[in-house]
């Protein structure tokens, strides 16, 4: 039994160090064939990073600088969020790193505005999602501003992918003055400025859909077992609680509880699946909830 149990443990973390390495390397594909060559800029200090690498034309540059702040932002994670978590971080770098230095040189469309640019973007984007989805998921990030996304999604209970929003303020803004400064046109500078945003947009909305760690629903269920399914709730979740209301039926006039929990989304389906296991005729509803109180616990990322 216990060395079943072992070997379960084992497979499990092969499994997640795979998918780790998986995202790194997928996060590599839509930097290096998608995102580069359609010319946007990144969010946080990758943006800072490929800013100066578009204006000096170097694309060593970008990985050399690319280095340097990531194990500025490493040190960080494992100071402020967790071993784990800046240990698979660094994992997803290493191979990032490894992938933009040894992936062959390919093209897959012509990143020029009256081509196919916005093909690119978008594609980049969602792949980029994915790959820092997968990441989060399995205890990891691709670095950067995903690092300060877990920090502050921790802090204040807000989604990891918001965080790449305000962290592109400045790298747009720094990325967009050196595009003037080179060319002195500005036409070309909105221009970015609008593929920058949709790549912004597109990247944080696939991260935040795919990971659903810090999104908080309200689940609602109708029931008549209302004491199994409250220790259903807080035996399939130690930090979870919930409150309990009576009602009646408007047609069967027959009396039943209301119990309420909250849960986040990554919570959802389990939870969901035991309250159905407990009581099957039980009714439920879930909503989303914003601005939830800061007291709520929710498991550190790793």
């Amino acid at each position: 039994m216990i060395a079943a149990k072992r070997t379960t443990k084992m497979l499990k973390s092969l499994k997640d160090y795979c998918l780790i390495l998986l995202s790194g390397l997928l996060y590599a594909i839509a930097l290096k064939y998608f995102v580069l060559p359609s010319k946007v800029i990144l969010t946080g200090t990758e943006g800072i990073a490929t800013a100066l690498s578009y204006y000096f034309e170097s694309y060593g540059l970008f990985i050399a600088l690319y280095v340097v702040f990531q194990t500025i932002l490493l040190t960080f994670a494992f100071m402020c969020v967790s071993k784990v978590f800046a240990l698979r971080s660094l994992m997803v770098v290493a191979t990032v790193v490894s992938a933009l230095v040894l992936l062959p040189e390919l093209r897959f469309a012509q990143p020029e505005p009256q081509n196919e640019r916005i093909i690119l973007v978008l594609f980049g984007g969602i792949l980029a999602g994915v790959a820092k989805a997968m990441a989060f998921k399995n205890r990891g990030s691709t670095g950067d501003e995903d690092i300060l996304g877990a920090y502050f999604a921790i802090k204040y209970l807000k989604p990891v992918g918001s965080i790449a929003i305000f962290a592109s303020i400045i790298s747009t803004a720094f990325g967009l003055a050196l595009d003037y400064f080179k060319n002195g046109d500005f036409e070309p500078v909105v221009n970015t400025l609008m593929y920058t945003c949709i790549y912004i947009f597109v990247s944080a909305e696939t991260l935040n859909n795919l990971y659903r760690k810090f999104k908080i629903t309200m689940l609602v269920v109708v029931t008549r077992l209302h004491e199994a399914v409250g220790q259903t709730i807080t035996s399939t979740s130690a930090h979870r609680t919930y409150t309990l209301h009576e009602g009646t039926g408007g047609h069967s006039r027959e009396p039943f509880h209301i119990v309420r929990t909250i849960i986040t989304h990554e919570e959802l389906p389990l939870m969901i699946t035991a309250i159905q296991k407990t009581d099957p005729d039980s009714f439920y509803y879930f909503h989303d909830i914003e601005g939830i109180s800061s007291r709520y616990y929710i498991a550190p990322i790793g």
